[in-house]
């Protein structure tokens, strides 16, 4: 495989910023056009009990099948097992747009099968909740990769994900980093490494924005942890974040992460 770029790595993060931050709108035009799909991530905030069991059957029994009715593309639902946040369980519902986001809601309301096969887990009562807190974050999948990539490991019984969150001091800083990776090659070094890209996005809601986020698969911890480590000794990833405007500290203030399982009924 050739080698990436450096130039060209800075072309394609320059252009993207220009578009996301200096006003030309063309990325978000792409996205006004039905380009990138939107993605709900639900987190559903737990206690050690039963809460788990009954949110596993909500959302194998009423909520997925509803949201497939209502139009929804794939749902993921995986169960963080390190990092922030456990005992704590992630929904990513993809919604074709942001409309379409806002209309579940009221499409689940007027879905009989969704309201009986619902029943026990929306009824719960106070000493008896459902979940402890529910937060929901909104993103825009990037222009170049408009689609959630279902991996090919399903039926790997040690698979794994990671979700990651890179934070930025300012919108252009933030747009810079979404060009390194949307248009700058980032993503092929990914690939290249065996870090298997599920989604990239552009968060539009959160406490911390700008930011982005996305989702890698892995077959297991070890393939991670060793792909990983190729990925950071690559001279081509080298080089490229040591380019001037490029570099972690110009346009990024921090990252969270995440291991996360997929349930068994996970459709990512």
């Amino acid at each position: 495989m050739q080698p990436i770029n450096r130039r060209s790595l800075l072309a394609g993060a320059t252009a993207t910023a220009v578009a996301l931050a200096e006003g030309d709108g063309r990325a978000q035009a792409l996205a006004a056009a039905g380009g990138s799909d939107v993605y709900e991530l639900r987190t559903y905030r737990l206690v050690h009990g039963s809460m788990k069991e009954r949110l596993d059957a909500y959302l194998q029994d009423a909520f997925i099948p509803a949201a497939r009715r209502a139009g929804c593309g794939p749902v993921g639902v995986f169960t963080v097992v390190i990092g922030p946040g456990s005992p704590s369980v992630h929904v990513l519902v993809t919604h074709p747009t942001i409309v379409h986001f806002a209309s579940l809601p009221s499409q689940l309301a007027a879905d009989p099968s969704y309201a009986m096969a619902a029943k026990q887990f929306t009824d719960a009562n106070p000493e008896a909740p459902s979940y402890a807190a529910l937060d929901v974050k909104l993103m825009q999948a990037f222009p170049h990769f408009p689609r959630v990539q279902v991996p090919d490991t399903r039926k790997d019984k040690d698979r794994i994900f990671e979700l990651r969150t890179y934070f930025s001091h300012s919108d252009k800083a933030g747009a810079t980093k979404i060009g390194m990776f949307d248009t700058g090659g980032e993503i092929e070094l990914f690939r290249r490494h065996g870090l298997t890209p599920v989604f990239f996005a552009q968060d539009l809601t959160g406490a911390r924005l700008p930011s982005l986020t996305y989702l890698l698969n892995f077959p297991n911890v070890e393939t991670r942890d060793r792909n990983w480590g190729a990925f950071g000794a690559d001279p081509a990833w080298r080089q490229l974040i040591g380019t001037p405007g490029l570099t972690d500290p110009e346009i990024t203030t921090g990252i969270e992460n995440q291991i996360l399982r997929p349930t068994s009924y996970s459709q990512i």
